[in-house]
């Protein structure tokens, strides 16, 4: 009797699969739409997760989980990474990350220009000084320490930032409008060293503001050389977003060039009217960096309106030395009539976004520190300024110093049609620029920007969903391993075996954002379930009161 080798093979395949035991899972989510991250088309399957990884992906019939999620009727996705986040504090009173969570939100990245660290024993002692509603003790000097901070007292997302020019430049030179000697550039490249070893994603840099606005292009090649050396990035608020918007651009690009460093714009955006019809010229100038070979991003947040403070609305110089010098010299009345007219005579010498807005009436004030004039937030400075009597570049220079702080300000200036326009660009991710706070406590004592609550949401829905400016899987690509890539981050971004396991289940037909201009504290809706690091952190839509959230560090870290 003859044996086919052949036969004996598939059977004994057979034998084993038969008698072996099905595949079991911590968790198996099941029958859902799965969009992967990597921009390829959708398909239904079901996925398994072992502890902080996915383990299987694919059909997994026969598979059972300890947890098992039935996903039919949801799209199932990678979490969502938000490019630019302000949660650092907010995180610090409120570690649940609901803003954000209930978007899908699960890797927060800071560093606008700012960091948490490197920290002199003078910058802990101001930033105690300057705090508004939330209050904590300032327990760490580097940006590592802060970040492990988070995550050892909990916090639901990861966590990941930029080291701030700003930060370094007030910790070597402080406020002052001056080039730093050689020592002082040595001393601030010796801070970035250390920040890109200890795991910082590059040099973010913040170019609108003073004292950042005094640093030249020279020195941010400089710094950026020390994080290129570490495979970092260069992420930046351009010194322009409006009249000199394509100058900024030129700048942001001579940088990476010079630096031989990839580089990301912050919220690309063309302030004011007059500059709308930059768009064309600005994706022009990228497209050309991208083909000569330099790696030019961008990101953005999805409304016709900015937020930021009444600074933005005043000369530079007079900002020198930091907020207690400014506000000194807006109560001298020389210096004040000098201010009041560079507030109203158009340059190219500053950004002023008071004239980007183009009319008082489009500028709204949703920050106070004092208790006394948060009866005012909501307000906008056009409505403020006729309860005073008084015109709004006065007005906006009173509130300053009455308020002890810059006062937090939203400046209408951009078009919707732009803001399609850039959504549907192959190089451009999200970031909400805002905190994430969660409807309740101290949060309510002051307003915000709605992007707070409703950025991601709002891509979906209404840009997706209702619009339909990009297709579901190019936004989710955006969304997560555009982002996870850009940024060298390993194992996160794309749902694949061996990957972390950030995941998000959410209904495609109800994810909507809720937050308006008029009521900005509305959690987004339409999101279901959230993993982190294998956890759930979201489940049937509300929060489990986990905080498995991590430090996620880029490619220099050096392992200590």
């Amino acid at each position: 009797m003859k044996f086919n080798p052949i036969a004996i093979h598939v059977l004994a395949i057979f034998l084993f699969f038969s008698c072996s035991k099905p595949q079991n899972f911590d968790v198996l989510i099941k029958n859902g739409r799965i969009v992967d991250g990597s921009g390829n088309p959708s398909y239904f399957g079901d996925l398994g997760i072992n502890a902080d990884t996915i383990a299987a992906i694919g059909n997994l019939k026969n598979a059972t989980g300890n947890t098992e999620i039935d996903a039919s009727d949801l799209v199932v996705a990678p979490g969502f990474i938000n490019m630019l986040s302000w949660a650092v504090e907010s995180l610090i009173e409120d570690g649940r990350s609901m803003g954000d969570i209930k978007q899908g939100v699960t890797l927060e990245v800071f560093g606008e220009g700012v960091s948490m660290g490197p920290l002199s024993e003078k910058m802990k002692r101001q930033e105690q000084e300057s705090q508004g509603d939330i209050k904590y003790n300032v327990s760490w000097t580097t940006l590592n320490e802060y970040l492990e901070f988070l995550t050892h007292k909990g916090v639901s997302p990861n966590v990941a930032s930029f080291v701030g020019a700003t930060t370094l430049r007030v910790h070597t030179v402080g406020y002052e409008d001056r080039e730093p000697t050689t020592q002082e550039l040595d001393s601030m490249k010796i801070l970035v060293k250390q920040a890109m070893e200890e795991g910082a994603l590059g040099v973010g840099s913040s170019l609108i503001y003073a004292p950042a606005f005094y640093s030249s292009t020279e020195e941010l090649i400089e710094l950026c050389k020390v994080a290129a050396a570490y495979d970092g990035m260069y992420i930046s608020h351009m010194r322009s977003e409006g009249s000199r918007l394509l100058e900024s651009l030129d700048e942001l690009i001579q940088i990476a060039h010079e630096a031989g460093i990839r580089a990301e714009i912050y919220h690309l955006k063309q302030s004011g009217k007059d500059n709308w019809v930059k768009f064309d010229a600005v994706v022009a100038k990228v497209d050309s960096a991208r083909a000569k070979g330099l790696n030019i991003t961008a990101d953005m947040y999805n409304y016709v309106a900015g937020a930021t403070g009444l600074d933005a609305s005043m000369p530079p110089w007079v900002q020198e030395g930091g907020y207690d010098k400014w506000a000194e010299r807006l109560q001298d009345p020389t210096i004040r009539k000098k201010v009041l007219e560079e507030m109203v005579t158009p340059t190219d010498e500053w950004e002023s976004l008071m004239q980007a807005a183009g009319d008082p009436e489009k500028i709204l004030l949703v920050g106070f520190k004092n208790d006394s004039l948060k009866y005012l937030t909501g307000k906008t400075l056009k409505e403020i300024a006729e309860m005073r009597g008084t015109t709004p570049e006065e007005t906006a220079m009173d509130l300053v110093v009455q308020d002890g702080s810059r006062v937090g300000t939203i400046y209408f200036l951009m078009s919707e049609e732009n803001v399609k326009k850039q959504i549907a660009l192959p190089w451009m991710s999200f970031g909400s620029d805002g905190q994430s706070m969660a409807a309740e406590g101290v949060f309510l004592e002051s307003s915000t920007h709605p992007r707070a609550y409703g950025n991601f949401s709002r891509l979906l829905g209404k840009y997706v969903r209702d619009e339909k400016v990009i297709p579901l899987e190019e936004a989710i690509y955006k969304l997560t391993s555009l982002p996870a890539n850009n940024l060298k981050i390993k194992n996160r971004g794309v749902l694949t075996s061996g990957h972390y396991a950030d995941v998000v289940l959410f209904d495609p037909e109800k994810i909507q954002d809720q937050a308006t201009f008029e009521k900005p504290h509305q959690y987004a809706t339409g999101m279901v379930h959230v993993f982190v690091n294998g956890t759930q952190v979201l489940k049937d839509g509300e929060h489990t009161g986990s905080f498995p959230g991590r430090v996620v560090r880029g490619p220099g870290y050096n392992g200590k």
